[in-house]
């Protein structure tokens, strides 16, 4: 995109000084390399460690291999559970009639009994805390009448977050041909469930959960041994190995930790620690720019008025070596003419930043006010003027 130099210099200075405001409290703005280790070596067949606000991978390995999940499969089935409640289709009071295929179901259970009823809300419990097979079919069946209909909505869920190595043949992970998932598909269904049902993000943290006077405990290990672990799900056959996907929160940054094909529970606990403590050591997020922020004034040709703001739909964050931020380069890139009318929504230009040459964010940004056209007078006084700013840019 081209655009006059003044009004190009005047966006550019505009945001690099609101990247000094971000970074204000370093100890110096003098550019200094910033020094990080490789990342650890992780004991598994495929890994990923992801920010959820910025959706940056900070380390990975195979991360798009596709690989039995075992019982990661249940997050999609909870995740499912949990729009469910928030459309309004069902609610967790609701009495879930258990059928003789969810009572017989092999695995992990929650020990519902067939001919039974069991709200919603403890079957959930029974899912993400317990890991239950028997739960997970008779919630499938409550929903969609039958497990098939079930993993019909599962695989169109989960191609709607971009999973786009996954496709399930069960609501519960047991094995199955051409049942399969990533890493990195994990990492973007916790990402989702973390986000979008925040309400029912808690019950993740649970570490026990009691059923038909049978405790059980959560499986994931970090519950206990990491404060700032707060979910998500483990997982285990013999076709996947132990696999696990939890994520931590930390100050203002949060991270997700999918590992999948380790040797042992405690082998799936600490390859998720090491990806955690790597990243919280040598990472953090900054949200750069806010929802509806102005970043900058342009300039409209022919309209009521002669300027818009300009700005991002939604906030804007990177996630960035600890140390870096006053090496952060943002500059926004105008259409070189804009005309009237504009409506609230249009796409101007486009925000960019960059950070040692990577270009961390490639966003447009959008006009944040509407601007109605002028009367006849003022387009042909603007169409005057901006023919004679072409004639000499």
């Amino acid at each position: 995109m081209t655009q006059p130099m003044a009004f190009k210099m005047f966006t550019r200075i505009f945001l690099l000084a609101f990247a000094l405001f971000v970074t204000a409290g370093t100890a110096s703005a003098q550019s200094q390399s910033v020094l990080i280790p490789s990342p650890p070596a992780i004991a598994g067949s495929s890994w990923v460690l992801m920010d959820p606000l910025s959706g940056r991978v900070i380390m990975e390995n195979n991360s798009n291999e596709r690989l039995p999940p075992a019982s990661l499969t249940k997050m999609m089935t909870a995740y499912i559970v949990e729009r469910e409640l928030d459309e309004g289709r069902i609610s967790m009071s609701d009495m879930v009639p258990i059928s003789v295929k969810a009572w017989r179901t092999e695995g992990s259970r929650t020990f519902v009994q067939e001919g039974t009823t069991v709200s919603v809300e403890n079957l959930l419990k029974g899912v993400i805390i317990q890991s239950g097979n028997d739960a997970s079919v008779a919630l499938a069946e409550f929903i969609a009448g039958s497990e098939g209909a079930f993993v019909d909505i599962m695989n169109q869920q989960a191609q709607l977050l971009g999973m786009t190595n996954t496709n399930f043949q069960n609501a519960t992970g047991l094995p199955a041909p051409d049942h399969f998932s990533t890493a990195y598909d994990l990492a973007l269904l916790a990402r989702a469930i973390i986000q979008d049902y925040p309400e029912n993000y808690p019950l993740y943290a649970e570490k026990h959960f009691t059923y038909n006077n049978i405790r059980q405990p959560n499986r994931n290990a970090l519950l206990w041994r990491d404060d700032s672990v707060d979910g998500l799900k483990t997982g285990h056959t013999e076709e996947a190995g132990y696999c696990l996907v939890a994520s931590a929160k930390r100050n203002d940054t949060r991270l997700i930790a999918s590992v999948m094909g380790t040797s042992s529970s405690e082998a799936r606990a600490q390859e998720v620690q090491k990806m955690l403590n790597y990243g919280f050591r040598y990472y953090e997020t900054e949200r750069l720019f806010r929802a509806g922020q102005e970043l900058v004034q342009a300039k409209v040709w022919g309209g009521q008025a002669d300027q818009i703001s300009v700005g991002m739909p939604e906030d804007v964050y990177v996630t960035i070596p600890r140390g870096s931020r006053n090496q952060l380069e943002s500059t926004v890139d105008l259409d070189s003419v804009i005309k009237a009318p504009i409506n609230v929504g249009d796409e101007l230009g486009r925000v960019r930043v960059i950070l040692d040459g990577e270009t961390l964010v490639d966003e447009p940004v959008l006009a944040l006010t509407e601007v109605p056209e002028g009367g006849l007078f003022k387009r042909l006084w603007d169409a005057i003027k901006l023919f004679f700013v072409q004639l000499f840019e």
